[in-house]
C-alpha cells in the first residue's frame, strides 16, 4: 500500500501519512524496520507471535527451522523494536524460558516494502500460513478485478483501512473468538501486446 519508497539520511524510507480512524499516525518504517519486516520467515515470526508468546524454541518448532537460524531472525526483529522479550516464565519441565511477543507496531507502518526487492515477502508468508492452516480453513473468498486510477486505488485502500483500524484497535474484545488471518492486495493485471482495455467477465 502506498508509493514507492525513498530513503532519506535518517534512515526512514519516505511514504506520505495516512491517518488511522482513531486519529493515530501510520509513520514512515525506520530502515531497520523495513530491513526486518524483508523476509518471509520473519513475517511469519512475528504473526505467530501477535497471538501467543513464545520462546525461540517454540517458533522453531512450530516452523520446522533449526533453533538458531530462527534466532537471527528473532534478533533482528527484537532490534528493530518489532519484538519484545514477555516476562521469563517456567517452562513445562520447571525450567525458565524466556518468550517474545509482538510489538503491534507494524500495523501502524505505512507500505515499509513498497518499491523494495523484499515487497514480495508478505506473499510468500501468506501462502506459507495458508498452506499450512489448510483450504479448510478459508472463510472468506473475493476474487475481482476493478479498472482504478491511482487516486482510486488509494482511495479504496483509504476506505478498507478505516474499517480494518476500527476492528484491530478493538481486537482484544474478541480474544474468546477464533482467530483469522488474511491478506489484501491490488496487482495490476498482465496484458497481451495489443490487447484492447475492455474487461472480460470472469
Amino acid at each position: 500500500m502506498g508509493n514507492s519508497p525513498s530513503i532519506d539520511d535518517s534512515g526512514s524510507v519516505g511514504y506520505p501519512e495516512r491517518m488511522a480512524t482513531s486519529g493515530r499516525s501510520r509513520r514512515q518504517p525506520t530502515l531497520a524496520e523495513a530491513k526486518a519486516l524483508g523476509h518471509p520467515l520473519r513475517l511469519r515470526i512475528l504473526r505467530l507471535c501477535a497471538q501467543d508468546e513464545l520462546t525461540n524454541k517454540q517458533l522453531a518448532d512450530r516452523l520446522g527451522r533449526d533453533p538458531g537460524s530462527v534466532l537471527y531472525h528473532v534478533r533482528m526483529l527484537a532490534g528493530a523494536g518489532l519484538l519484545e522479550a514477555a516476562p521469563v516464565r517456567a517452562g513445562a519441565s520447571g525450567a525458565l524460558e524466556k518468550p517474545y511477543r509482538s510489538t503491534g507496531a507494524t500495523w501502524w507502518l505505512d507500505g515499509p516494502l513498497v518499491g523494495t526487492d523484499a515487497e514480495y515477502a508478505p506473499v510468500e508468508a501468506f501462502q506459507a500460513e495458508l498452506r499450512e492452516a489448510g483450504l479448510d480453513s478459508i472463510a472468506i473468498y473475493e476474487r475481482f478485478y476493478l479498472h482504478l486510477s491511482p487516486d482510486d486505488a488509494a482511495e479504496l485502500d483509504r476506505r478498507i483501512l478505516t474499517v480494518l483500524d476500527e476492528y484491530v484497535q478493538t481486537d482484544d474484545q474478541r480474544r474468546d473468538q477464533p482467530v483469522l488471518g488474511g491478506m489484501l492486495l491490488l496487482h495490476r493485471l498482465a496484458q497481451r501486446s495489443g490487447a484492447g482495455s475492455d474487461p472480460v467477465a470472469e
